[in-house]
C-alpha cells in the first residue's frame, strides 16, 4: 500500500490518524506502533516476521553493546555483519546464484528492507559510539524503526531525530497539523499529478523498438524518466515529511531541489540527502575520510560509490552507475571544480543536469545493453520527422508545469500566499482534488523506490 493509493487516503490513514492522536499520550507510541505494523501487512505481511525480528535482535544487542565492557567491537561487527547478510541474502543472493550458472531460490525482496535496516543499524552503532543511551522501552524502539511515514521508502531517520518526541509524547500544535496537510498534499500532487504522468510516457517511448525510436523521442524520454524519478521520489518524501508533522515529528528533509545544481558535487548534497549522510556518517567518516591521503581519500570514496549504487539493486547496472558518479565526482574533486566555477552559470547547469540525465540512463536499464542501444538512439543523426515536432508540441505544456515546479519558485510563491490563508487552503484543496481524481479514473500509480 502506498501513500497515492485510495485505500490509503481513505481508509488506512483516518483511521490511523484517528487513533494515533486520540489515544491517552501515554499510549500514543503503542498506537503508532500498531498502525505501521497494520500498514506493512497491507504489502508485506509475508515478510512482517523478519521485520520484527531485525528489529528485536538490533533492540537486544544495542542493549548489549551498551553494558558490555570488553569485546564491544566484536558485537558490534556481529551486529552490523547480521544485519548486512540479511539484506544481503534477501536482495542479492537470487543474483549471486544466477551469475553462478546455479537455479535462483525465487526470492521476493522484502519491501522497504534496505531502508529499515540502515535506520536500525545506525542506532546499533550510535549506542556503541556512545552518541547515545540504548532504548530500554521495546515499544518505543519497534515503533521508531517501523515508524509508518518513513517505513518504507525513507527518509532515512536516525533515532536522534525522533527521540526526543518518542520518550515525551505531544499533541502536535494546529498549525503543525496544517503545515504536515500542505506538505503532505503537495507531495501527493507531485507523485500523482507530474511523476505517474512522467511514467507513462517514459513507459510508452522506453518499449518502442530501436527502429521505431527516433532521436527526439530517446531524449524526450529521458527527460521524462529524470522527472519521474525526482518527482516520485521527493513527492513520497514530502509525504512522509508532511505525515510526520501531522503525527508530532521533524523528520529531516530528503531533497533540496536537485535539478538546479550547477555541478554533481551539489547534485549529490541535494539528492536523497538521508541516503548520503548515512554513507557519509557510517561508511566514508570511519573508512577514514579524507584524513589518510588523496590515494585513501579515492579508496573511501570508491568503495561509498560503489555501495551506494548496489544498496539500489542487484543488477550491474546499479554497480555501473555507482561508479559512474565515482568517477564523474573525483574528476569534480581534482581539477573539474575549479574550472566550473569560471564558466557562465548556465554552461555549468546544463554540465550537470546532461551528466545526471546520462547517469539516469544507466539507472532506468537493468541490463547495459538494452542502455547501450538506448544512447545510441539519443546520439544518432537521424532526420527530424514531422511526428516529432507534433510529439515536442504535445508535451510542451506539461514539460513547463514539470520545469518549473522543479525549482524552488512554486515554494516562495505558496509562501507568498499562505498569508492568505483562504487562498492557501484553496490551493491545498484543488491539489489534492485533482489528485484523487486521477487516481479514481486512473488504474496507473507506479512507485520506483517500492523495490528498495
Amino acid at each position: 500500500m502506498v501513500f497515492s493509493s485510495v485505500e490509503f487516503l481513505f481508509l488506512f490513514l483516518p483511521v490511523a490518524l484517528f487513533f494515533t492522536l486520540c489515544v491517552p499520550l501515554r499510549a500514543k507510541n503503542l498506537a503508532i506502533l500498531f498502525a505501521s505494523i497494520v500498514f506493512y501487512a497491507f504489502g508485506g505481511l509475508f515478510h512482517l516476521p523478519l521485520m520484527l525480528g531485525v528489529i528485536l535482535f538490533d533492540y537486544f544487542f544495542a542493549i548489549l553493546i551498551a553494558r558490555a565492557k570488553k569485546c564491544r567491537k566484536v558485537l558490534l561487527a556481529f551486529a552490523v555483519a547480521a544485519n548486512i547478510l540479511t539484506l544481503f541474502f534477501f536482495k542479492y543472493f537470487d543474483t549471486l546464484l544466477a551469475f553462478l550458472g546455479m537455479s535462483r531460490l525465487g526470492l521476493a525482496l522484502p519491501i522497504g528492507i534496505s531502508f529499515y535496516i540502515f535506520q536500525a543499524l545506525s542506532y546499533v552503532i550510535d549506542v556503541w559510539r556512545g552518541d547515545l543511551p540504548p532504548e530500554k522501552n521495546p515499544v518505543t524502539f519497534f515503533a521508531y524503526v517501523t515508524l509508518f511515514p518513513q517505513l518504507i521508502a525513507g527518509p532515512i531517520v536516525k533515532y536522534q531525530d525522533v527521540s526526543r518526541e518518542l520518550a515525551a509524547p505531544a499533541r502536535p500544535s494546529a498549525d503543525a497539523i496544517a503545515s504536515g496537510i500542505r506538505r503532505f498534499v503537495c507531495g501527493l500532487a507531485k507523485k500523482v499529478l507530474i511523476a505517474n504522468t512522467a511514467s507513462a510516457m517514459w513507459d510508452t517511448i522506453s518499449a518502442l523498438s530501436p527502429d521505431d525510436r527516433t532521436v527526439i523521442l530517446a531524449r524526450l524520454g529521458l527527460i521524462f524518466y529524470s522527472l519521474f524519478i525526482y518527482f516520485d521520489f521527493s513527492g513520497y518524501s514530502d509525504m512522509a515529511i508532511g505525515l510526520g508533522k501531522i503525527l508530532g515529528f521533524d523528520f529531516p528533509e530528503n531533497f533540496n531541489y536537485p535539478y538546479i545544481s550547477h555541478s554533481l558535487t551539489e547534485f549529490w548534497r541535494r539528492w536523497h540527502i538521508t541516503l548520503s549522510s548515512w554513507f557519509r556518517e557510517y561508511l566514508y567518516i570511519p573508512l577514514g575520510g579524507n584524513r589518510r591521503g588523496r590515494a585513501r581519500t579515492y579508496f573511501n570514496l570508491f568503495c561509498v560509490w560503489l555501495f551506494t549504487g548496489l544498496w539500489h539493486g542487484a543488477t550491474v547496472n546499479f554497480a555501473i552507475w555507482g561508479l559512474y558518479y565515482f568517477v564523474l565526482l573525483v574528476a569534480e574533486k581534482t581539477f573539474l571544480s575549479k574550472f566550473l566555477e569560471k564558466l557562465p552559470r548556465f554552461v555549468s547547469h546544463g554540465y550537470a543536469l546532461f551528466f545526471i540525465s546520462l547517469g539516469w540512463l544507466i539507472f532506468a536499464f537493468d541490463e547495459p545493453a538494452s542502455g547501450l542501444a538506448y544512447l545510441k538512439t539519443m546520439f544518432s543523426f537521424n532526420t527530424f520527422a514531422l511526428g516529432d515536432l507534433y510529439e515536442i508540441l504535445r508535451h510542451l505544456p506539461f514539460l513547463c508545469v514539470a520545469f518549473f515546479a522543479a525549482t524552488p519558485l512554486p515554494k516562495k510563491l505558496f509562501y507568498r500566499f499562505s498569508r492568505k490563508k483562504l487562498l492557501a487552503s484553496a490551493l491545498s484543496v484543488g491539489a489534492f482534488a485533482l489528485s484523487v481524481v486521477y487516481l479514481v479514473s486512473s488504474s496507473y500509480n507506479p512507485f520506483l523506490y517500492f523495490r528498495f
